[in-house]
């Protein structure tokens, strides 16, 4: 009897999840029929209307005042808004994500695109070593390792697929067409990135994600696990690590930037320091989010503090 009812449960999730993700393969295909500007900015408009209507725009508000205590709770609530539509952007873009990724480095300065740090790119692609970059969720990061396939710098990145297996699947279908080599975020990964760095390849990670394991570090001033993962690689290959960012600018524009390699911090040993590295990328993160509030995933329970609140 327990175990046909494990099944009737596991048959009921599943069909949940499949109905989650037809009811959002039907809204995008919906998208699909208007131009690519008033599809994404309808988006925007629809997520910022249900959005606040969630119980997870509480986590979002609890996030924000305590990461931005010196804001009002108008302010706070303004960027939860726009940060919801930032959110209703990212999954438009999908959809039209071959036409906003316009870039040419022949024609610079005439699309959607702008890039900054392009002797970078360049330069890495020209010179191969081992090398890391990373990122954080601001604005459409999945635009970043486009961005590198259009110079010819190809790396296996590491994502998180989502929880839905059906929407998983499709979305790693998609990724895969436009991107390096994509390494699943699972017990494994950390050893398909280490045989990238050896063979001298490049990899690209964000380090923004919740962490249940890890070093203790502080982002905005409050303590999180951050994954040790990037530290302990760059330790391992003695590789570069350069931060990049995408900036979404008006008009369905972007700026897509990659600056130059940081020094990491060492012990008295001349080690290099896994917990000092892993509190030096949350504070790069903590910047640009400062700069850039809305474009960051606030509705993410980055400090683990979802248990404590009356979410349902």
């Amino acid at each position: 009897m327990k175990l046909f009812v494990t099944r009737i449960v596991l048959a009921l999730r599943h069909f949940q999840q499949w109905l989650v993700a037809q009811l959002a393969f039907g809204f995008l295909t919906v998208l699909k029929i208007l131009p690519a500007d008033p599809a994404i900015n309808f988006a925007d408009w629809l997520m910022r209307k249900v959005g606040p209507r969630t119980r997870r725009h509480g986590l979002m508000l609890t996030n924000l005042r305590n990461a931005l205590p010196e804001k009002s709770e108008a302010e706070r609530e303004e960027i939860a808004v726009a940060s919801w539509g930032h959110m209703g952007r990212l999954a438009a873009e999908y959809v039209f994500l071959d036409q906003l990724f316009d870039f040419d480095p022949e024609r610079q300065g005439e699309g959607r695109i702008e890039v900054s740090g392009i002797p970078l790119f360049l330069e890495l692609r020209d010179h191969p070593r081992p090398f890391i970059v990373f990122t954080a969720h601001t604005a459409n990061f999945e635009l970043l390792p486009v961005a590198g396939a259009a110079f010819g710098l190809y790396v296996s990145v590491l994502f998180r697929p989502p929880n839905n297996p059906y929407i998983a699947e499709k979305v790693f279908d998609f990724r895969k067409k436009r991107m390096g080599k994509l390494v699943p975020s699972h017990a494994g990964s950390s050893f398909a990135l280490a045989r990238q760095l050896e063979a001298g390849g490049g990899v690209g990670v964000l380090v923004d994600q919740k962490f249940k394991k890890g070093v203790t570090t502080s982002f905005f001033g409050r303590p999180v696990k951050t994954n040790p993962l990037l530290a302990k690689l760059a330790r391992q290959f003695d590789c570069d690590v350069y931060p990049a960012r995408c900036v979404r600018l008006p008009g369905n524009r972007f700026r897509l930037e990659i600056e130059p390699k940081i020094d990491l911090p060492r012990t008295a040993t001349g080690q290099l320091d896994v917990t000092a590295t892993a509190q030096m990328l949350n504070d790069k993160v903590e910047s640009w989010v400062r700069e850039y509030p809305e474009q960051w995933l606030w509705y993410h329970d980055r400090w683990n503090i979802k248990g404590s609140l009356d979410l349902g």
